[in-house]
């Protein structure tokens, strides 16, 4: 079957499961909430692992979702599936005027250099749709490092932003000097704040260096728990237990399993 046909299956399934099993009759949007929280990180984790056939599965997981969401709006008179469509792609549409053009200067298409104005304009165009603020658009709910790239970003639209990464980079150094001090002032409050302070300037700086800090993060995750669960294999295999280990016991293990990792 091509995608329409596939996607029409979906939806009438949908509607058959709404109908007919118990279990999605019950669903409402708050019961739906955490599961798709916990879809979108499933997804987030195939695409750090760059596994493609589990991205393929959970996008269309999430696809589910949507449906479920449109077909009880449906049942609440509150909107439909095609209307969520329409609005996508009219948004799509009238944020891409280098592509479709301008409709409020007659449709005329807006030059753009690089992917850095495209993104300017998309702001601006957001203003212009009642926006208050261009930070209006950042969800509350969102992780705290990832919410501190959006907003980063955000603001750069508007021209805030350091011109050099050595620049970002004097911050970070001056945000960590801050830190010191505070815990020198022995002042837990103030310790906190200027941990989060370094912790935002250091999220900048990952922009710089065209890194994503919250993928760099789990990805540093990841490999600890590797390691650490391989240093539980071998002091299994030696007859130990860690609880009984000291630290340098466990360091020692620990740096074996380093360079298990440089040589595979």
């Amino acid at each position: 079957m091509n995608y329409t046909e596939n996607f029409e299956k979906l939806v009438s399934i949908m509607d058959e499961l709404r109908e007919k099993c118990p279990w999605d009759k019950k669903q409402t949007i708050q019961t739906l909430r955490a599961m798709t929280i916990e879809e979108t990180y499933e997804l987030t984790d195939a695409i750090t692992e760059e596994n493609w056939q589990g991205i393929k599965e959970e996008l269309g997981d999430i696809l589910l979702h949507i449906i479920f969401y449109s077909r009880i709006a449906k049942e609440q008179n509150q909107f439909t599936l095609n209307n969520v469509l329409e609005i996508i792609c009219n948004k799509l549409i009238v944020r891409h005027p280098h592509i479709y053009g301008d409709p409020a200067n007659a449709g005329q298409v807006v030059k753009v250099n690089d992917d850095e104005d495209v993104k300017r304009n998309w702001e601006k165009i957001k203003l212009s749709e009642g926006k208050s603020s261009v930070l209006s658009g950042v969800p509350v709910s969102l992780p705290a490092m990832v919410k501190a790239a959006r907003i980063q970003e955000k603001v750069k639209q508007v021209g805030f932003e350091w011109k050099h990464k050595k620049d970002v980079w004097l911050k970070v150094e001056e945000e960590m000097n801050e830190l010191q001090d505070a815990i020198v002032n022995n002042n837990v409050k103030e310790v906190e704040q200027e941990f989060g302070d370094v912790i935002f300037s250091l999220v900048n700086y990952a922009r710089f260096l065209n890194i994503d800090a919250e993928n760099a993060l789990e990805q540093t995750n990841k490999k600890f728990m590797k390691r650490f669960m391989r240093m539980e294999e071998i002091a299994k295999e030696e007859g130990k237990n860690l609880h009984d280990m000291s630290l340098e016991e466990m360091d020692a293990i620990w740096n074996i399993v380093k360079k298990e990792n440089s040589i595979s």
